[in-house]
C-alpha cells in the first residue's frame, strides 16, 4: 500500500487531492494543514496538523508516517504579499520547502512540488518545461528556488508547474478568479479587469488528476500541467459573466499600468502540454466544460 501525504489540504487543490486519492486503491492518504480539517464531506483518509515553517512538525509528521510520496500544495501565492512580505514569502515558499525535501532525500520518499508558471516572464509565451525561467517578481523568485532546492535535495522529485487554477469546494478559504468575477456580479459590484495579461486557466480536477496520477505512475521530472486556451483575464471574465447569465455591464477593462500593482506581472504565459499528453495522457477541460463543471458542484454544496 503506497502512503501519500499532502501538505496544504485544505486549499482548492489540497482537497481536490485529497478525494481523487481516497477513491484509489491500496492508498493510505495522510492529509495536513497548518489550520484544522476543512474537509467535512470525506472519510477514509488521515488528518494532522501541520505547519510547514516549524522544522520540528515537519521531521516529526514526516517521520511518523514514513511516506512513499510527499506532495507539497502549501505555499504564499499571493503574489502582492509575497513582494512585501519577503520574509514570510522565503520562509514558507523556500525554507519550508528546503527541509521537506531534505527529509523526502533521507526516506528515499517521491516529492511532488506545486510550482507556476510566475517563474517565466512572459515574453515567450508557450513555454515548454526545458525553457529558462527569468521570474519578474519576488513570488516567482521563491517559485524557482524552491524548485531548485528539490532538485537538488530530494532523491525522487517531480515539478508541478501551473497557471491560475480555478474550481470549487467545501468550506474554501480563499477565492480565485472565476468564483471573484461570479460573487461580484451577482452583488452589483462593479470590477476592473486587466486586459493585457494572458493566462491558460487551469480547472482544478485537471490539476488534481495530474499531481494524482504523477504519484500513482512515480513519473519524476517537470510537468506543465494547465488548461488548453490562453486568453486575456477580461475574455476569462467576460466568459464567466455570459456563461452565469449576469451580463458585462459591471466588468470594466484596465490595463497593467493602471493598475499599479505592486509586484510585476508576466505579460502572457501559457504551457505547451506535450510532455503530460504523452507521459500522463491528460487532457484539460475546455474552459465551458469547466464552467459547466463548477456550476454542478455549486448547487451540490448548495451555493
Amino acid at each position: 500500500m503506497k502512503t501519500v501525504l499532502v501538505t496544504g489540504s485544505n486549499g482548492l487543490l489540497g482537497q481536490k487531492l485529497i478525494e481523487f486519492l481516497v477513491n484509489q486503491h491500496d492508498c493510505r492518504v495522510i492529509a495536513t494543514s497548518k489550520n484544522p480539517d476543512h474537509i467535512t464531506h470525506l472519510t477514509g483518509y488521515q488528518f494532522e496538523l501541520l505547519d510547514i515553517t516549524n522544522s520540528v512538525e515537519v521531521e516529526y509528521i514526516i517521520s511518523k508516517y514514513k511516506p512513499d510520496t510527499i506532495i507539497n500544495t502549501a505555499a504564499l501565492t499571493q503574489v502582492d504579499r509575497c513582494e512585501e512580505k519577503r520574509s514570510d514569502c522565503w520562509s514558507v515558499n523556500v525554507d519550508a520547502v528546503n527541509k521537506i525535501a531534505n527529509i523526502a532525500g533521507k526516506i528515499n520518499a517521491h516529492l511532488i512540488h506545486l510550482s507556476t508558471d510566475f517563474i517565466f516572464d512572459g515574453y515567450s509565451s508557450p513555454y515548454t518545461e526545458t525553457d529558462e525561467p527569468n521570474p519578474l517578481s519576488y513570488y516567482g523568485l521563491s517559485k524557482l528556488e524552491s524548485e531548485k532546492r528539490v532538485q537538488s535535495l530530494a532523491k525522487k522529485w517531480s515539478i508541478v508547474r501551473t497557471i491560475l487554477v480555478y474550481g470549487v469546494t467545501h468550506n474554501m478559504s480563499r477565492s480565485n478568479i472565476v468564483l471573484w468575477v461570479k460573487d461580484s456580479l451577482e452583488n452589483n459590484k462593479p470590477i476592473r479587469v486587466v486586459v493585457d495579461q494572458f493566462r491558460t486557466p487551469t480547472l482544478v480536477e485537471d490539476l488534481a488528476w495530474a499531481c494524482g496520477n504523477i504519484a500513482l505512475q512515480e513519473k519524476e521530472g517537470v510537468f506543465h500541467i494547465s488548461g488548453g486556451e490562453i486568453m486575456s483575464i477580461l475574455e476569462i471574465a467576460r466568459k464567466v459573466a455570459d456563461f452565469f447569465g449576469l451580463g458585462r455591464s459591471m466588468i470594466s477593462q484596465v490595463s497593467t499600468a493602471e493598475l499599479n500593482e505592486k509586484a510585476k506581472r508576466p505579460f502572457k504565459t501559457g504551457f505547451v502540454l506535450e510532455k503530460a499528453r504523452n507521459e500522463l495522457d491528460y487532457i484539460p477541460h475546455t474552459f465551458q466544460a469547466g464552467l459547466e463543471v463548477i456550476s454542478k458542484q455549486l448547487i451540490g454544496i448548495g451555493n
